[in-house]
């Protein structure tokens, strides 16, 4: 089985344009208690356990996975023509395997967390589905570490005495005309909100 090469980021999101409107799951990890372990270990000890989550990365996906590295200990990987749910058992193995053969000196809380977001379920765009892939790993985070989840999308409840109906009307025009859920452009829109007063913060 050819391994796939490890890509930075502009290549990988290259790769995904590519793959037009196709169905995928995308998943996004990265290593728990990473900092920990670079600063009792060292960096050096640090880079060969990246070393290791690569060849396993690499080694344990499916044939037309692709794989890339944004910085520092966090991953992201596309499998295209999977459900969210084939992709969840499939990071579940990984990360047991990961659990099992990690060098007895690294720290016991050394694990990997995954975070998934499908297409079309849950977003279709590469920045749609890396946020909801991001906020499934804060969750497998929040529910104890090594572990994987899949996006759920919080259910936003818009009470009309906060938005008119109006406004209510046009979200849910918007939300067809772009293919896109009411809830995601709601949070770009807080996303950008946040971005524009940071320095309010």
């Amino acid at each position: 089985m050819p391994r796939p090469d490890i890509l930075s980021r502009n290549p990988f999101e290259d790769a995904f344009e590519k793959l037009g409107d196709a169905p995928l799951t995308l998943a996004v990890l990265d290593l728990d208690h990473f900092k920990t372990l670079n600063d009792t270990l060292g960096r050096a000890e640090g880079d060969r356990v990246l070393r290791g989550v690569e060849r396993l990365l690499a080694g344990s996906l499916p044939t037309g996975s692709i794989v890339g590295r944004l910085g520092g200990d966090e991953y992201t990987v596309i499998l295209p023509e999977t459900a969210a749910e084939t992709a969840l058992i499939l990071f579940d193995e990984v990360i047991r395997h990961f659990h099992i053969h990690r060098d007895p000196h690294w720290p016991r809380t050394l694990g990997l967390s995954v975070g998934l977001a499908a297409r079309p379920a849950h977003a279709h765009s590469f920045a749609d589905l890396s946020r909801a892939a991001d906020e499934a790993l804060l969750r497998a985070k929040r529910e104890g570490r090594s572990r994987a989840c899949i996006y759920v999308e919080s259910k936003m409840v818009l009470k009309s005495n906060y938005y008119p109906k109006s406004q209510l009307e046009r979200l849910a025009k918007l939300s067809g005309a772009l293919g896109r859920t009411e809830a995601s452009l709601l949070r770009e829109a807080l996303d950008e909100l946040i971005e524009r007063h940071r320095g309010a913060l």
